[in-house]
């Protein structure tokens, strides 16, 4: 059998391939299903839009689905830019925009505006029969007054997780991936994963 994601995103897949403890032949991309579509995120929360995500693509291919959805949230912005985080400045995938936008838009709070904020992640994963679960992660941290390092993506280079002195973008993906967010979520995900598909799914 085979469990698709609901990105292209390699980047993602590989990640989530190591944090499920999933093989490539079991997790595949969304490219292995041509014509899937790419649904409208319209949830108001990152498990709304996961959901969306991922039954969209099972209804689409017939099989098990998994989609993620996360995010930014900035506590003196109400929890911007959430679920528009990849879509902050206008359009998806404006990392440098995005970044720029959400500087601006605390400094312009003032110089004592709380800069705490937190990425999120959900993982949602949905059946061919209809079953539907959803795991949450948290990774708590300050947002930096400019980016620092060049790896990762989005707000990364921001972001200070607590408890370390180097950005997302400047941490080893090994090290990140022990405590981020979707690093959490998929935790939570992995015995769900293992109760409910076959055991030849790991081999």
């Amino acid at each position: 059998m085979r469990l698709i994601l609901a990105s292209r995103n390699e980047h993602k897949l590989v990640e989530l391939r190591s944090l499920c403890g999933l093989p490539g032949r079991t997790l595949v991309s969304a490219a292995a299903c041509p014509g899937a579509p790419e649904p409208e995120e319209t949830g108001s929360t990152f498990a709304e839009n996961a959901l969306i995500k991922a039954r969209a693509l099972r209804d689409f291919s017939g099989e098990w689905a998994l989609a993620d959805d996360s995010g930014l949230c900035v506590d003196a912005l109400g929890g911007a830019p959430g679920v528009l985080s990849a879509r902050y400045a206008g359009e998806h995938g404006r990392d440098g925009e995005n970044n720029a936008l959400l500087l601006r838009n605390l400094e312009a709070l003032g110089p004592r505006a709380s800069r705490r904020c937190h990425f999120s992640c959900a993982l949602a994963l949905v059946s061919p029969d209809g079953r539907e679960f959803v795991t949450l992660g948290r990774c708590p941290g300050t947002l930096l007054r400019e980016g620092r390092g060049d790896g990762g993506f989005g707000y990364d280079p921001l972001f200070l997780p607590d408890g370390h002195d180097r950005t997302f973008a400047e941490l080893p993906r090994e090290v990140k991936c022990t405590f981020s967010h979707r690093a959490a979520a998929a935790a939570r995900m992995r015995p769900l994963l293992r109760a409910l598909l076959p055991p030849e799914a790991f081999g």
